[in-house]
């Protein structure tokens, strides 16, 4: 099994995918992974998105995982489409515990102290700091680092290429999450150059 920790090593940001036409998918999948960015979150959020990551696992090259996973009904169920990680937008134990179980890596969703000690009592320690910038942003991280050395962030929310920078110029942050890699617009016109040189742009955001 997969440790989140991993998918950092496949560059500095994880688009945050919403997929409304099937039909999408694989082409989105493939224009992302031929501007250099593998690791795609196909978030839970339409009627199509298992089948759109059923369909984008078999792009080569793409590193499929779900996002906005909230109960343990969700985790199976991205687990049987065919991905590889799941994202919580929360942390819940029974969403932690499910994800043990049938071996689906978890990056879970945290705002708070107290949301950081949950997730550790149950082994996490690369957490997503959701939703990043109105959760207090850079000032946050920056807090969290001193009671939390041994935790990493992957912050998500409100990030743009502007900002990525300064976050992934922080010690306890490893990558970012971003939905500007694949705009509605882009997405929905087929323009699927532009999300290639979006990607290709995103992986020069390194710190």
């Amino acid at each position: 099994m997969m440790n989140t920790l991993d998918l950092v090593t496949h560059g500095p940001v994880i688009p945050v995918i919403v997929i409304d036409r099937l039909e999408d998918a694989v082409p989105l999948a493939e224009a992302l992974v031929a501007g250099g960015v593998r690791v795609l979150e196909v978030t839970l959020r339409t009627p199509v998105a298992l089948e759109a990551i059923r369909a984008m696992c078999a792009v080569p090259g793409a590193i499929v995982g779900a996002g906005t996973i909230r109960s343990a009904a969700d985790a199976r169920a991205a687990k049987a489409a065919g991905a590889v990680f799941g994202v919580s937008p929360g942390y819940t134990a029974e969403v932690g515990a499910a994800c043990r179980e049938m071996g689906l890596p978890l990056l879970p969703g945290v705002a708070t102290a107290s949301e950081v000690m949950a997730a550790q009592a149950d082994g996490l320690n690369f957490l997503k700091f959701f939703p990043a910038t109105a959760a207090g942003g850079i000032p946050m991280l920056k807090a969290l680092a001193g009671p939390f050395p041994d935790v990493v962030f992957c912050p998500t929310g409100g990030i743009t290429p502007a900002t990525a920078p300064d976050f992934l110029g922080l010690p306890n942050v490893k990558v970012c999450g971003g939905s500007w890699l694949t705009p509605a617009d882009a997405v929905k016109a087929g323009d699927w150059a532009r999300i290639t040189q979006l990607a290709k742009e995103a992986g020069a955001l390194r710190r």
